[in-house]
């Protein structure tokens, strides 16, 4: 039996019985963190909306647990799923804990009178994404960042076993990004919530995420885990990115090259010619980058930072024809920068191309 909690299977969602995406199926697990990357415009809202009711399924089936998502009432599903969208609420004449309280009321009476075990959970859920300090202010005079916390604070409220977030770091400044989004991995990794979310953020949602769904056009353009989805071509095709790359080793964007003659040979090795490579590509400045083990962190920048990239295998010595060639781009070039380079057993001959640069005049070292 599949161990999987929250399924999507062929489904077809879209407005008013015309099919937007067609046969969406995802399996994950109780605890698991699926984000929904892509264009914008191309429909990621669109089935966070479908499967949380709020649009009306036009083809397949939504499980959670064993439960068939159509079969369940809003109220039923209340207590069994919460939602925090991207647009911003303006509750009006409301503290930030009451706001929070309105998590509860799926478990109250049709007063909606709190016990203390609800005024219990209200408090627990503050605590949990470190909102206390405020729960008696006003909603609308607060941050974005701490409203963000507030609502996700009042979906912890509902005691969900699923949690479904539309572009939650939206509005957020770095700080508030990370803070949320920890929070959320604690919340599926210690109390078990499943969470769904679209994300803009790959890099984020490279890091935070157990599964990845690709939306582009009328299907799925792909869905897996995040070292499947998180290649080079595969973002670039995604995205339809031509004046740029994505890095999925540094999980960056990385704005196009400079291109032309190289007027530049940098030398450097474990991270020490990268300020230098971005420094060049700002004042647009075509460089060439060498002798670099293809295992060295610098390598992996220069593939998409310089004009020509003179590589070695790693822990081999340097070669006679990768020495030749870096001999020949410091002859055509202007100047030569030592971003700073340790020598030993494998790469001693990096120390006479340092010389042979010297030589012709044309050797700086980097200021930092």
């Amino acid at each position: 039996m599949s161990d999987s909690y929250f399924q999507m299977k062929d489904l077809s969602v879209g407005y008013h019985g015309n099919v937007l995406i067609h046969d969406i199926c995802t399996e994950i697990k109780k605890g698991e963190i699926l984000t929904l990357i892509g264009p914008n415009g191309s429909g990621k809202s669109t089935i966070l909306k479908s499967i949380t009711k709020q649009l009306t399924l036009i083809g397949g089936k939504v499980t959670i647990g064993e439960k068939n998502l159509k079969d369940l009432s809003y109220k039923e599903l209340a207590t069994q799923m919460a939602v925090v969208l991207t647009q911003r609420a303006k509750p009006e004449l409301m503290t930030c804990y009451e706001v929070v309280a309105a998590g509860r009321y799926p478990y109250t009476g049709r007063l909606g009178i709190l016990t203390r075990e609800d005024e219990k959970k209200t408090q627990e859920a503050l605590e949990i994404v470190h909102a206390t300090e405020y729960a008696e202010k006003s909603f609308e005079a607060i941050s974005d960042g701490q409203r963000q916390r507030i609502l996700l604070a009042r979906a912890i409220c509902q005691e969900p076993e699923v949690l479904i977030l539309d572009e939650p770091t939206s509005f957020l400044d770095i700080r508030y990004k990370l803070e949320l989004l920890t929070i959320l991995k604690n919340m599926a990794k210690e109390k078990q919530i499943t969470v769904i979310m679209s994300l803009h953020e790959i890099d984020l949602a490279q890091k935070i995420s157990d599964k990845i769904l690709c939306v582009k056009g009328d299907t799925i353009f792909g869905y897996g885990e995040p070292e499947v989805i998180f290649k080079e071509d595969f973002i670039q095709k995604l995205y339809e990115i031509d004046n740029g790359h994505f890095d999925p080793l540094f999980g960056s964007v990385e704005l196009a090259k400079a291109e032309g003659e190289a007027e530049v040979f940098v030398i450097s090795s474990g991270g020490s010619g990268i300020p230098v490579y971005r420094n060049l590509q700002k004042a647009k400045i075509p460089f060439s980058a060498g002798i670099l083990y293809t295992n060295d962190i610098d390598y992996h920048l220069a593939k998409h930072l310089a004009v020509n990239v003179i590589e070695e295998e790693p822990f081999e010595p340097v070669s006679d024809r990768a020495f030749e060639r870096a001999k020949q781009m410091i002859r055509q070039c202007k100047k030569v920068i030592n971003a700073g380079i340790v020598i030993g057993t494998t790469n001693r001959k990096m120390k006479e191309l340092l010389v042979f640069a010297e030589e012709m005049g044309k050797l700086e070292s980097y200021e930092k």
